[in-house]
């Protein structure tokens, strides 16, 4: 049987589609059951990898497991692992741990890999860069008019499908590919100012991007509950890509054996309704 925590989450309500659709037992863990539905074939169970005594009952008779990265959360759910025999673990981590700076962000999960590495269980890292989804932000702007407004509108990125990042996963899972960091991105390079235009197209309406001065963006992010030092380094890592093509990464295909879907593609599913 499989675990998955975050299951409720971008990334790893994919992980538990994919694996029923593999034909696998999925366990999730998450602290409130009652407040998430969950297809049948589920196994749903209490638990929370902020306190480890929930883990135990969790990991028991489990095989593999999907981790979801809590920071400052993950020592609890190792040792349990450890304890419960759990054969492989991949974790959900994140490109920026291989940038020459890797800044706050990636600090935070090179820290949660370190501890995997250190724990002596048998492990995965799947690190995507930039998520498609993180332009659902931009949702309120396109539903209330015409205009997204950010800063660096021609940074550009190559942002990666949440269903990819879990395919990755989900064929590291059944693959056993254990020992292996997968980088992730999406297949094009496109500036913020692409994305709007493509967004524009799917739904058929007028959309455009605006500059705001990187003070009111910063302001705006906080405000929303971003944490500071998360947003000084996004707003920092837009302005080192503006007007630079992003690095396009063949490993979504590499792994799973189909193309990367597009940004097209994922924007079709996510704005039509709007």
């Amino acid at each position: 049987m499989m675990l998955v925590t975050g299951g409720t989450g971008n990334v790893g309500a994919h992980v538990v589609g994919q694996l029923l659709d593999a034909g696998e037992k999925v366990r999730v863990i998450t602290r409130n059951p009652g407040a998430h539905t969950f297809p049948d074939q589920v196994e749903v169970m209490h638990g929370d990898l902020s306190r480890p005594e929930t883990l135990p009952a969790a990991l028991s008779g489990i095989d593999r497991a999907f981790l979801f990265p809590v920071f400052n959360a993950v020592e609890g759910f190792l040792d349990a692992a450890r304890e419960a025999g759990l054969r492989q673990v991949v974790l959900l981590s994140s490109a920026a741990v291989t940038y020459p700076v890797p800044g706050w962000v990636g600090e935070q999960h090179a820290r949660l890999e370190r501890a995997v590495e250190a724990s002596g269980l048998v492990w995965t890292f799947v690190r995507p860069d930039a998520f498609m989804t993180n332009d659902l932000a931009w949702a309120p702007q396109i539903a209330n008019g015409e205009v997204v407004r950010g800063v660096y509108g021609n940074a550009a990125l190559a942002p990666v499908d949440p269903r990819d990042i879990a395919a990755v996963a989900v064929r590291a899972l059944l693959d056993a590919r254990t020992g292996q960091a997968y980088e992730l991105t999406g297949p094009e390079s496109l500036t913020q100012i692409d994305r709007v235009r493509i967004i524009a197209e799917t739904i058929g309406r007028p959309l455009r991007f605006e500059e705001l001065p990187r003070e009111a963006f910063q302001e705006q992010l906080e405000h929303h509950g971003m944490p500071a030092p998360a947003v000084t380094e996004l707003i920092e890592g837009l302005a080192a890509r503006d007007g630079k093509v992003a690095r396009v990464l063949p490993t979504v295909e590499d792994v799973t054996g189909r193309p990367a879907s597009t940004y097209a593609q994922w924007a079709a599913d996510a704005f039509t309704s709007m």
